[in-house]
């Protein structure tokens, strides 16, 4: 190759190989903002790949919430009421499954241990076309629920464990005793029914004890027709907000759209707080490449009498930061390589989609940020050399 063979690249060489200590030191600067911005970036794509994944497995469910509330709201002003939901079912058709929702948050014991837990009630028959049982049976009675995997596995429960629901402390007189009848298999991130840290009761019994019979949180519909979802959805708006907005309609695709945003927007932030280390490594090159042009002065000077161009007096000093940056962001790629796999198996338990293009690409992208970033930082010492005054370079002591 014509660099290789080039005088004044092996001249670079030379001196980075003569100040290799203070060049490793520069080029470490390189490795760590090299990691730290291409593990982050590895990481968010991961991320973003696995939550649109899981999310996607449900992209043909519409949601509908109160318009004043929204999704979770605890305001008890705001619910489907049962005319609403007789015009959802009527609008949706018989093809597909409309899931009517009862949902409250409860304080729990579960033998000595104490917490919070999500409980759903919802018609047995929907739940079964929802969620599969992996040990156990649907409830048969009022007093018998299903519980997530999640919350089976904190709380330590199996078949016929007993949960006593409500606060014991405020002596809520409500407070009621249930048997888990089942433990439902693993759904993970799903937006029709987030049941693996939950409880699911009939409706009957929900309705006994926290009451508002006939008062939705939610009502969710499994379209059966993907590409029919558009139209179903400007047909629901239709029946239900004609006069004024009352239900709030979301389906999936948009969602994922909103959430893979927020994704994108947090892990940029988060590649902003990183890139901070490149700039600490871009000023360790730019005093690294300074002190090697005032160490250098009498080499510029003779290389100057002797005719050497300008250009190629920066050419030399660009072609040493160019060294130190291939150096750094090849040991970095090497090093996010290695520890982005980790982190992303820790945080997400998995690595299903680590190297796929949208991850790896991530390494590629790191290297040239970083080699850009120590040829930018060159340019200055590069160009005060190659204005150096031959006479005044060679009287220098």
């Amino acid at each position: 190759m014509i660099i290789l063979d080039d005088i004044f690249f092996e001249l670079s060489v030379r001196n980075v190989r003569l100040h290799f200590l203070r060049s490793l030191l520069a080029a470490i600067g390189i490795v760590i903002g090299v990691v730290a911005v291409t593990s982050i970036g590895i990481l968010g794509a991961n991320m973003t790949q696995s939550v649109t994944a899981d999310l996607s497995a449900n992209g043909n469910i519409i949601m509908l919430s109160p318009q004043g509330g929204g999704f979770g709201s605890s305001n008890d002003d705001d619910y489907i009421s049962q005319k609403q939901l007789t015009k959802i079912e009527k609008t949706a058709g018989t093809e597909n499954l409309v899931i009517a929702i009862y949902s409250d948050s409860d304080k729990i014991y579960v033998g000595s241990d104490e917490g919070r837990a999500t409980i759903y009630a919802l018609d047995m028959d929907v739940l079964k076309n929802l969620a599969e049982i992996d040990t156990g049976d649907y409830p048969t009675s009022l007093s018998s629920v299903v519980v997530g995997p999640s919350l089976a596995e904190r709380y330590k429960l199996k078949v016929g464990s007993r949960i006593k629901i409500g606060d014991k402390d405020k002596e809520d007189p409500k407070q009621t005793t249930v048997r888990v009848s089942g433990i439902l298999k693993e759904r993970g991130m799903s937006m029709d029914l987030s049941s693996d840290n939950a409880i699911i009761a009939m409706e009957k019994w929900f309705t006994n004890r926290y009451g508002d019979e006939g008062k939705y949180d939610q009502v969710n519909i499994v379209v059966a027709d993907i590409n029919a979802i558009d139209d179903l959805v400007d047909k629901l708006d239709h029946a239900l907000n004609y006069r004024k907005d009352e239900v709030r309609i979301m389906d999936s695709g948009s969602l994922i759209a909103s959430i893979s945003a927020t994704i994108g927007i947090i892990i940029a932030f988060m590649s902003a707080i990183g890139a901070i280390s490149l700039l600490v490594a871009a000023v360790s090159i730019f005093n690294v490449m300074l002190m090697s042009v005032t160490e250098r002065i009498k080499e510029i000077g003779i290389l100057r009498s002797i005719g050497t161009r300008r250009s190629e007096i920066r050419r030399m000093f660009l072609y040493e930061s160019a060294i130190l940056g291939i150096i750094g962001s090849t040991l970095g790629a090497v090093f996010s390589l290695i520890g982005s796999f980790l982190l992303t198996y820790l945080m997400l338990n998995t690595t299903e989609y680590f190297f796929t293009m949208q991850s790896l690409i991530q390494i590629p992208y790191g290297i040239l940020i970083g080699i850009v970033i120590c040829v930018i930082s060159g340019v200055y010492p590069a160009w005060k050399a190659s204005n150096m005054d031959p006479i005044e370079a060679l009287r220098a002591d």
